[in-house]
């Protein structure tokens, strides 16, 4: 309780600060692939005022998968876009004349875990002859789950049905309504769902795939040019923020982000906090390494959506994130 108090006064008195001062906060808004607490540091920079010191105010959208996020940056709905990187890619190896480009990477992994109806001794050789909603087809999440499930030899679409017929936000509706045998889900959905009885959490898309830049955000090459004041505070109160999750206890964070998240009680969030920890899914700065990227092509080449690779400086603006480690 004095923790959360301690939030919300620090949150008063920076807008008791900003009105005395005169200052106007400059609007941004964001579209977020989905709502996530794998996405934790975003909403501690939100909680804890991070944004408001840097002069800005953000307003979150939903977008409801990567294609969408994308399409708001391009018709100028969204000012910046959090998803995968894949999405960047698709536009600029179609000449698009104002291609987003990435400026901040968030999370390092994939954030999705491996749910199945009821507990099993799980093995990858128990999907073979199975149907798994998998996402989107060209998403990051069905793209990972599909390298993952070769490494272990077994062949989407061949050992398994991969459906990707279903919508990202509605995949745990479908699954619970009794479509397939697995489903590929994130949190704090998964914890969820398996507390009500619902699915059995299995395992970790992410801790099998290793690291990927799975989730950044990005803007329009326009955008950035003419507002680099923004797209640098953006940075710098991410940066804060990812130093703030690795530097305070699961609980603590669960406590800050929880406002963000209002029907997840704070034993539940704490322990949806403790899981992402635990395969190190945040990304500790902004900065995107370029062999992490290559690595995200690999995934993208093995899917089969990947017609060339890109030069990292086409994609990547690195100048900003590495400002804020100075």
């Amino acid at each position: 309780m004095r923790k959360s108090t301690a939030v919300l006064l620090a949150l008063l008195l920076l807008c008791l600060a900003a009105g005395a001062s005169g200052e106007t906060l400059t609007p941004v808004k964001v579209s977020e692939v989905t709502h996530s607490v794998f996405y934790a540091p975003q909403y501690a920079a939100l909680a804890l005022g991070f944004f408001e010191e840097e002069g800005l105010k953000v307003d979150l959208i939903n977008g409801g998968g990567a294609d969408k996020v994308m399409t708001s940056v391009l018709t100028g709905e969204a000012h910046i876009g959090l998803a995968g990187p894949e999405a960047c890619i698709y536009v600029l190896l179609e000449g698009h004349d104002d291609a987003p480009k990435v400026f901040s990477q968030l999370t390092c992994r994939d954030g999705s875990f491996l749910v199945g109806r009821e507990k099993e001794d799980f093995s990858w050789e128990n999907l073979r002859g199975k149907h798994i909603i998998g996402g989107r087809k060209g998403g990051m999440p069905e793209m990972t789950l599909e390298y993952v499930m070769k490494q272990h030899g077994v062949i989407p679409h061949e050992d398994a049905e991969v459906d990707t017929s279903v919508q990202f936000n509605m995949m745990a509706g479908a699954f619970i309504g009794g479509d397939a045998d697995y489903v590929t889900l994130f949190e704090p959905t998964a914890t969820e769902a398996e507390l009500a009885g619902q699915c059995v959490v299995l395992t970790s898309i992410g801790e099998e795939s290793g690291e990927i830049p799975y989730t950044a955000y990005f803007a329009s090459q326009s955008y950035m040019k003419e507002h680099t004041d923004v797209i640098q505070g953006f940075a710098n109160a991410i940066a804060k923020a990812q130093a703030w999750v690795y530097a305070h206890t699961d609980e603590e964070v669960a406590r800050a982000i929880l406002p963000a998240f209002p029907d997840t009680s704070l034993e539940v969030m704490t322990q949806v906090v403790a899981r992402y920890r635990g395969i190190e899914a945040w990304n500790r700065t902004p900065v995107m390494k370029q062999e992490a990227l290559e690595m995200l092509e690999t995934v993208m080449e093995s899917a089969g959506e990947l017609s060339a690779r890109v030069k990292f400086e086409d994609l990547v603006d690195n100048s900003f994130a590495e400002k804020t480690q100075k």
